[in-house]
């Protein structure tokens, strides 16, 4: 049985799959972020390892606003000096492991579930986490004339982004604590799960087709928007209030042959947590600009200041919340127990911290040898 859901889960992975590569075809895994002065090449700056270019994806979203602001900002360009940096966005985890995994890409920011799966579909032999990003940042919207608690949740149409993607997978394992049951495949059962894209989310709360969402932000913010209210912020469920909702990744491969590189670039994200944090206004405000930039729409006030509110942006990729992420898809039955060790590297990310005078992290006994 173990075998013959986590194989349905490969085949429904790639289904989900399937739909933002066909709409991405032309432009390949992803859509082709476009340059602007912070992303040009100072004149005379030289190549790291005579490199000509480094090509790093990430998501429209705010739970990747390390990569939106160090683009916006110009840090990844700076650090890398006449090594070029090339951006490619992404709507989806396994489009972009997709991408890493056909070399279109070297370095990613992505959630943990992707990572878990990407990384055991290969055996270990495609990718390692290099950092940390963001925490938190996600939360349960409802309907409030349909839903007034949490046990009000039961019979109800939730909406999560994705089959087995990090938010489908803490509400399945959420459901699972209140001691009821839902299949994890079609997601029938006390409570329907109801997998919607964040960008259909809002219509569907409107339309009366979910009756609230287990979302990242600005899904979450948008829906608040619409009228629904926060019933839980899954930070509460965390110990310190902190779970890894964004992760840096790069291909092993990449990481091997060109380290200076991948030491630039985690450089670069570092000062970029520290700008976050020192200076969050104009960040927020850089971070919303990138996403114009992107996708040519920005984020309103009313939802771009609650759901910047609730995100924690660190360098730390907080490896021990990986590992319970991990061990609630298993509980779920969408995954068999996997094997995560060798999946972090953190020595330059450690290397980084050290000389900016910062603590080092640690990879909760997951580390490459």
């Amino acid at each position: 049985m173990p075998a013959r859901r986590s194989a349905a889960f490969r085949r429904a992975l790639a289904a989900v799959t399937t739909l933002p590569l066909l709409a991405l075809a032309a432009c390949g895994y992803g859509s082709q972020a476009p340059e602007d002065d912070a992303s040009q090449v100072a004149a005379g700056a030289e190549k790291i390892d005579g490199l000509d270019s480094v090509s790093i994806g990430y998501f429209g979203n705010l739970t990747h606003a390390t990569a939106l602001v160090g683009i916006q900002k110009g840090f990844f360009q700076k650090e890398l000096g006449g090594t070029q940096a090339k951006y490619t966005t992404f709507n989806a985890g396994p489009s972009e492991i997709e991408a890493l995994n056909g070399g279109s890409i070297d370095i990613g920011w992505i959630g943990p579930s992707p990572a878990i799966n990407g990384y055991t579909q290969a055996d270990g032999t495609n990718l390692r986490i290099i950092g940390g990003s963001a925490s938190g940042g996600v939360k349960l919207v409802v309907d409030p004339d349909k839903i007034k608690s949490l046990k009000d949740v039961k019979g109800k149409k939730i909406a999560t982004p994705q089959l087995g993607n990090t938010q489908d997978v803490a509400f399945l394992n959420w459901i699972a604590e209140q001691g009821w049951k839902v299949d994890p495949q079609s997601g029938k059962g006390d409570v329907s799960v109801v997998r919607t894209e964040n960008s259909v989310a809002p219509d569907a709360y409107k339309s009366g087709a979910i009756d609230g969402a287990w979302v990242p932000e600005p899904t979450a913010s948008k829906l608040v928007a619409e009228g629904a209210k926060v019933l839980l912020d899954e930070a509460d469920l965390w110990p310190d209030k902190k779970f890894v909702i964004t992760n840096i990744i790069v291909r092993q491969e990449f990481l091997k042959e060109h380290p200076d590189v991948v030491e630039a670039v985690l450089r670069a994200s570092v000062k970029t947590n520290a700008y976050i944090k020192s200076d969050p206004d104009d960040a927020k405000a850089a971070a919303n600009a990138q996403l114009k930039a992107d996708s040519g729409k920005e984020l309103p006030a009313d939802v771009l200041d609650p759901a910047w509110k609730s995100i924690q942006f660190t360098d730390d990729p907080l490896a021990s919340t990986l590992n319970t992420e991990a061990g609630h898809a298993v509980k779920a039955g969408l995954l068999e127990k996997p094997k995560l060790d060798g999946i972090y590297d953190l020595t330059l990310l450690n290397k980084v911290l050290k000389a900016a005078g910062e603590p080092e992290v640690d990879d909760a006994g997951l580390g490459a040898e």
